[in-house]
């Protein structure tokens, strides 16, 4: 018997975006404008950083390893119990955990080819049976998954909106392709862009959909600034949570990563600007795109994905941005090979980009 599984040694690790350090060290350039990881341009919320600096003091103390106080504070945001709010390093840190719970050795779960390369890993880790569905039309394709469900089926995955295609599934989509699942089988829905699709009439809050086998998750990391921090959150049936946090890591996340997301969600003029801006850029960087012929996948994110005509002349965009000082995300690790994704800076960072992409085009 080998010591490492053949599924991990064939497994792809996971490949994030050029860090503004990585740059910096290979070029000894400073200054770069990071649009590659879809992270929030105005930093963290005021408020959570104040919360940080509180925490200092206590370091010498594990957190609360039942994350109470950022429960019960999630729990009333969102009107629902404490005991069916969930928190984690990251989205992906809570999927981690999922696995470990609730598949057995001969489950199945089913993705979409395409989507959230977090989500890839873990799945392939996972070493069950993995369908991966094409997507149609930059979109999950609900019908085909649908198709790919079975007696074995135990988890099924997705992203809404998508990364990296920024789409959507809507309410009618989801409540056609929700009467094929079974009772046994959990959806997971990551919700990591959230705040930015909410005021979609069609799109399908899935704080609406109490159902007894879908789990949500949602992030700090986007919309509150709060990335480094690793901070996740999910809302599920009791029974759900209560098995999950039986596996879950008991210390995680940590106590600064905890007071900083009590803060967060009470930092409203924050989030309304982020948002605010984040609408803004979208609309500019669209109408610039489109008068630079630049094709574009309509996004209701954070994040704009562009489409080349192959993926060398993706390649050779991202290498001239980046000799320019600019940091995007070329998605041939997503399946994506003529795709650039372009996280949504500040205006003025998103003025710079313009200016820049008419000067190599």
């Amino acid at each position: 018997m080998p010591l490492v599984p053949s599924y991990i040694k064939k497994l792809e690790r996971y490949k994030p975006g050029k860090s503004i350090q990585e740059a910096e060290l290979e070029s000894k350039a400073s200054n770069y404008i990071k649009l590659s990881s879809n992270e929030n341009p105005f930093g963290p919320s005021p408020l959570a950083i104040e919360a940080i600096k509180n925490t200092y003091s206590s370091l010498n103390r594990y957190p609360d390893a039942n994350g109470l106080a950022l429960r019960s504070k999630l729990a009333k945001k969102f009107n629902v119990k404490t005991d069916n709010v969930v928190i984690g390093s990251g989205s992906e840190g809570i999927m981690s955990s999922i696995m470990r719970t609730f598949l057995l050795s001969d489950d199945e779960i089913i993705g979409s080819e395409g989507s959230f390369i977090g989500f890839r890993v873990l799945a392939n880790a996972s070493g069950r049976k993995v369908h991966w569905v094409p997507m149609k039309e930059k979109k999950y394709n609900l019908e085909k998954m649908a198709e790919k469900i079975t007696d074995y089926t135990k988890i099924i995955y997705i992203a809404n909106p998508d990364n990296p295609m920024g789409t959507y599934i809507t309410k009618s989509d989801f409540d056609i392709f929700y009467d094929y699942v079974p009772d046994r089988a959990l959806i997971i829905l990551d919700e990591a862009y959230y705040e930015y699709a909410q005021d979609q009439v069609d799109y399908p809050d899935s704080m609406f959909y109490r159902y007894d086998n879908v789990i949500t998750l949602r992030t700090f990391s986007k919309a509150y600034g709060l990335g480094g921090l690793r901070l996740g959150y999910g809302f599920a049936h009791d029974y759900l949570i209560e098995n999950l946090n039986k596996v879950k890591p008991p210390f995680e996340p940590s106590l600064p990563a905890q007071s900083a997301g009590i803060a967060a969600l009470d930092d409203d003029q924050f989030l309304e600007k982020t948002i605010r801006e984040n609408k803004i850029g979208m609309k500019y960087l669209s109408k610039e795109f489109e008068s630079l012929n630049i094709e574009f996948i309509t996004s209701y994110t954070n994040f704009i994905t562009t489409v080349w005509e192959n993926s060398t002349v993706a390649e050779n965009i991202v290498d001239k941005l980046l000799e320019r000082g600019i940091i995007v995300r070329k998605l041939s690790s997503f399946g994506w090979e003529n795709c650039i994704r372009i996280t949504i800076g500040t205006s003025k960072e998103n003025a710079i980009l313009i200016k820049v992409l008419k000067s190599i085009i």
